[in-house]
């Protein structure tokens, strides 16, 4: 995900002084115009990157290489770390700490709550986002700087409401974004897009001692997930064929290997997915043939056995 590599970026520069796009690209597996894109919102945040054109030239930190960040503005580490978010690898986490360690010590405090400002959940909802919405960078800011936010909100219906937040953190979910903020009735999620105004108070936002952004997430999507799925149904299948069951149900497939099940001794895994209806499951099943063997529920093999009767019907001749 792009804010991995803006990790990933600053590292190689610190570690090698200068740079360019093609071994950025090299690096990362990426494409040339993508290290060059990186490169470009590195700086444009506010980071001090910059390009020397010509022969020998390529992308450098101002003041050259160093081990450490202690030339950083304040400005300029909270937007790197509002760039990152927060890392989902164990790897980039512990990147992100040692970027934290680094930076002088009045510093760490707000590169931590910039960090921990956004996460990014990959999944989408059926839908995806195009461009980011214009207020994503003042809710950052209010986010960051731990200010309540009047907010003019229209929900799906169009019903409009306006009220104060505490605005705790922000999602990017495959480009459509949500706030996750407390209210007078608890927390709730809005989604950023349908904000028709975002206004940032001098009152301080108040945020539980022991919440979590992430795992906020979490319990958010889990009960949409939910309310969206409420149809599951056991497979057997093998090994190799669990990525592409994953890219049809996406967080409504979790496989379990062994157990005392049908068809677990011959090695296939058992896999749970999950649909809003068995006709829904049985659709994305019914182009696998005998590749799966659907375990249960009856209604999810009823429709699997309708389906087959209707295109031998049609084909068979």
């Amino acid at each position: 995900m792009r804010a991995d590599r803006l990790v990933a970026v600053l590292l190689l520069m610190q570690a090698r002084g200068r740079v360019t796009a093609a071994e950025l690209a090299g690096e990362l597996e990426v494409s040339v115009a993508t290290a060059r894109r990186d490169l470009e919102a590195l700086s444009t945040a506010g980071v001090p990157v910059y390009p020397q054109p010509g022969r020998g030239g390529g992308w450098s930190l101002v003041g050259g290489a160093r081990t450490d960040l202690s030339g950083l503005t304040e400005a300029e580490a909270q937007a790197l770390f509002l760039l990152a978010g927060t890392a989902t690898a164990p790897q980039l986490r512990s990147a992100l700490r040692k970027l934290v360690r680094a930076l002088p010590g009045p510093f760490c405090g707000g590169a931590r709550a910039a960090a921990e400002a956004a996460v990014v959940d990959p999944v989408w909802w059926g839908e995806r986002g195009h461009e980011r919405p214009e207020l994503v960078e003042a809710l950052q800011e209010a986010v960051v700087g731990h200010r309540k936010v009047w907010l003019s909100y229209a929900n799906r219906s169009g019903e409009r409401t306006r009220r104060l937040v505490d605005p705790w953190g922000l999602v990017d979910k495959d480009a459509v974004w949500y706030l996750v903020a407390g209210t007078g009735d608890g927390q709730r999620t809005f989604r950023v897009d349908r904000i028709l105004e975002a206004v940032p108070t001098e009152q301080t936002a108040e945020r539980p001692a022991d919440f979590d952004l992430a795992a906020a997430w979490e319990r958010v999507v889990a009960e949409v997930e939910q309310r969206r799925s409420p149809v599951a149904a056991t497979v057997l299948t093998e090994d190799r064929y669990l990525p592409v069951l994953r890219d049809q149900f996406g967080r409504h497939c979790r496989a379990e290997r062994g157990g005392s099940g049908q068809g677990c001794a011959d090695g296939r895994l058992r896999v749970r997915v999950a649909a809003p209806t068995a006709l829904d499951i049985a659709r994305q099943l019914a182009g696998w043939g005998a590749l799966v063997d659907v375990v249960e529920p009856d209604e999810v093999r009823a429709e699997l056995a309708r389906l087959g009767t209707e295109l031998t019907a049609r084909y068979a001749g």
